[in-house]
């Protein structure tokens, strides 16, 4: 028999909220603000961020070793990648972030009887901000940052310090997230449930439970 749930752990990023300017368009800005050739995009960005999660103090930092190598490897000064990843973090306001469709309505349904904390690939700094612009912030009882309070997702780790933090059980909980890797496989190789945001495709790592829209949780599939 499958043990009831009794908390559920949320990822932030295109879960949760999402930027008002995509990656792309405030990279763009970067590239015209610091006077560089624009030789890498948005992908070639996101496609390696967590490579230097655990080895960046901060975002500003995580980007100017990302950027620099990036630049590098296109035939560019490293200084170049710097002035990129520097210019970028005075366009990015971490604060300009919505709540995706049904968000709200989610996490206030399930706060009634779970227990609720965020697992997030995400310098701090940065997720607080992003977190602190959402109406429903107080609803977590714990963030852990993977990457920099653990190792990042999809490693268990993560998701076991939380579980730690709030007493709670693996075989009673279950996570949400829009990542096949981070999200359902991470949560998978901990022992949690899993959800994921997706588009209704048949996805591989197969999910426990699937949802396009987060309001499609008010009355959550594990009852």
């Amino acid at each position: 028999m499958t043990d009831p749930v009794d908390t559920v752990l949320f990822d932030l990023d295109d879960t949760l909220c999402r930027y008002r300017r995509s990656v792309g368009e405030v990279l763009s800005l970067s590239f015209e603000a610091a006077g560089v050739e624009p030789v890498f995009d948005a992908s070639d960005y996101v496609g390696v961020y967590d490579d230097y999660a655990e080895e960046a103090d901060d975002i500003g930092h995580l980007r100017r070793l990302c950027f620099a190598d990036l630049a590098s490897d296109r035939g560019l000064d490293p200084e170049d990648g710097h002035a990129v990843a520097d210019a970028y973090t005075e366009t990015r306001d971490q604060t300009a972030v919505d709540p995706l469709p049904g968000a709200a309505a989610a996490v206030d349904a399930l706060a009634a009887d779970h227990r609720l904390a965020i697992v997030t690939n995400g310098a701090p700094a940065m997720q607080t901000a992003k977190l602190g612009a959402l109406p429903f912030t107080d609803r977590f009882e714990h963030v852990v940052h993977a990457g920099y309070d653990t190792a990042a997702k999809p490693a268990p780790e993560p998701f076991h310090h939380v579980l730690d933090l709030l007493d709670a059980d693996a075989d009673r909980a279950v996570h949400v997230g829009n990542s096949l890797t981070s999200d359902v496989q991470g949560a998978h190789a901990a022992g949690l449930r899993s959800v994921w945001l997706g588009d209704g495709s048949t996805p591989e790592p197969t999910p426990t439970y699937a949802v396009e829209r987060l309001d499609e949780l008010v009355e959550p599939p594990w009852r």
